[in-house]
């Protein structure tokens, strides 16, 4: 099964088969289980969460796609249009997989924070100094 990539404003209510929806201003990604099953397969978009890669051969979608809430358990891989299936996980690779997710998604804003922190408090430094240096200057 391959899939091709529709960029789109919204996701659309009904999915057609073998389509992967796009909306990149709401930073997501749809579309319909790879097994057939019918399941509508939502994947945010993000540094935390999936990533797009659009080639001439297709979309890619990293990482795997893990149906894990519905009876299929479908789990695969959308490289450069073309599905890859992937073993089953178990009930506890799955907790694990999940617990990861969140661990990364937590430090990459914990990081983000300390960041735009770091460089607010230098701003506000810096504005002091220019304020400090033109009230001498008055003097």
């Amino acid at each position: 099964m391959r899939f091709v990539l529709q960029r789109v404003t919204t996701i659309p209510r009904e999915l057609e088969p073998r389509i992967l929806y796009v909306a990149e201003a709401f930073g997501a990604a749809a579309h319909l289980c790879a097994c057939g099953c019918g399941t509508k397969i939502r994947t945010p978009l993000g540094p935390t969460d999936w990533h797009l890669k659009e080639t001439r051969r297709g979309p890619t979608l990293w990482p795997s796609v893990g149906n894990w809430q519905e009876p299929c358990q479908s789990h695969y891989l959308i490289i450069d249009g073309e599905v890859r299936w992937a073993r089953r996980w178990t009930r506890e690779e799955i907790v694990a997989g999940r617990a990861d997710e969140q661990a990364r998604a937590h430090a990459y804003y914990e990081r983000r924070h300390r960041h735009l922190a770091g460089r607010l408090g230098q701003w506000v430094r810096g504005l002091i100094n220019r304020i400090s240096a033109g009230l001498k200057k008055r003097d």
